[in-house]
């Protein structure tokens, strides 16, 4: 029984570990599509993803994360929920 639920504490761990470790990833907002927007961002679902992407098409790359709050039904207080998921670099050529 105990190497059992030491098994099971190393399989919980792993998962939380994991799980963790997604949740971090960040989000280049200059580059990524609306569905990746959507998946990496808390708060911002796939219509308000789309308007993100819209609105870089329409006014260039965001030059700070604050920016983002410019883009309708996207707040300061999600970009701040955001923020260490928020990366921002150069668009790709041509775009």
């Amino acid at each position: 029984m105990n190497r059992f639920a030491l098994v099971l504490k190393s399989l919980f761990l792993s998962l939380v570990l994991s799980a963790s470790a997604f949740a971090s990833s960040v989000v280049n907002i200059n580059t990524a599509d609306a569905s990746a927007l959507a998946a990496g961002l808390t708060g911002v679902g796939p219509a308000k993803a789309q308007a993100i992407v819209e609105y870089r098409q329409a006014h260039g790359p965001f030059k700070s994360a604050d920016q983002l709050a410019s883009v309708k039904g996207i707040g300061l207080a999600t970009v701040e929920k955001n923020r260490d998921r928020i990366e921002l670099g150069a668009a790709a050529p041509g775009k």
